[in-house]
């Protein structure tokens, strides 16, 4: 199971929301790169970075973060956040972005992942599927649109998509377990490499997504408040 610690990117500085609100902000530190650096000397091996202020914007906001932490590091780096033209993917991948991860075009336009796949293939573009009650959220997770998670990610996987980061939006930032079930039902009815992402608070929950074989877990709030060793979590899980 590859596990990918989160940093969430607000106003240039690594934060946490709770459940996604932007009004419930918690900075953890005032350079990204650092935590970056923190992460991988614990024996990370693949970065999940969030441009928060893209999300809502609709455009790539913290590049020069994004920069900085792929200069502080040699690791693979997915980003997700704002990612909505083809020519701000060009532009992350052109900067040593390992992946992409769109989310609300993919909801309001599934042409879009499709086109994308076509030019950089399944290892470079990922779709973000963000779910409220299994209603699939956009922009910043500030709107439900009227698609369930199970359709949107059948529909991506006859586009030929192969890398879902799943997350269920009321478990975000509560340290409350990820939606186990609901992962696992994904990862059975398609086959693709769904990621875990929300709520992850410690190696029993990595181990409870492992034993029902999801291949992937986004880690953030509990790394940042110290609830979980990544350094046990990578040797026990990768």
């Amino acid at each position: 199971m590859q596990l990918y610690p989160a940093i969430d990117m607000k106003d240039g500085k690594c934060v946490r929301l709770t459940q996604g609100l932007f009004d419930d902000v918690k900075v953890y530190s005032d350079d990204p790169g650092e935590a970056a650096k923190t992460w991988v000397s614990q024996g990370a091996d693949f970065l999940h970075l969030v441009d928060l202020d893209g999300a809502l914007a609709g455009k790539s906001v913290n590049e020069p973060v994004i920069q900085r932490i792929l200069e502080a590091v040699k690791v693979p780096v997915q980003v997700g956040g704002g990612i909505r033209s083809k020519e701000t993917a060009e532009r992350l991948l052109g900067l040593g972005v390992r992946r992409v991860i769109i989310g609300t075009r993919a909801v309001r336009e599934p042409e879009f992942v499709k086109e994308l796949l076509e030019i950089y293939g399944p290892e470079k573009i990922v779709v973000g599927v963000d779910a409220r009650n299994g209603m699939v959220a956009v922009e910043g997770w500030e709107k439900v649109s009227q698609m369930t998670a199970s359709c949107l990610c059948g529909k991506m996987k006859e586009y030929g998509v192969r890398h879902v980061v799943y997350t269920d939006i009321s478990r975000d930032g509560m340290l409350s377990g990820p939606n186990v079930e609901a992962t696992r039902k994904l990862t059975e009815e398609t086959g693709m490499d769904i990621i875990a992402s929300g709520g992850v608070s410690s190696i029993e929950d990595l181990q409870e997504l492992f034993d029902q074989g999801v291949k992937g877990a986004i880690i953030g709030k509990a790394l940042y408040e110290k609830r979980l060793d990544l350094r046990e979590a990578v040797r026990r899980f990768q």
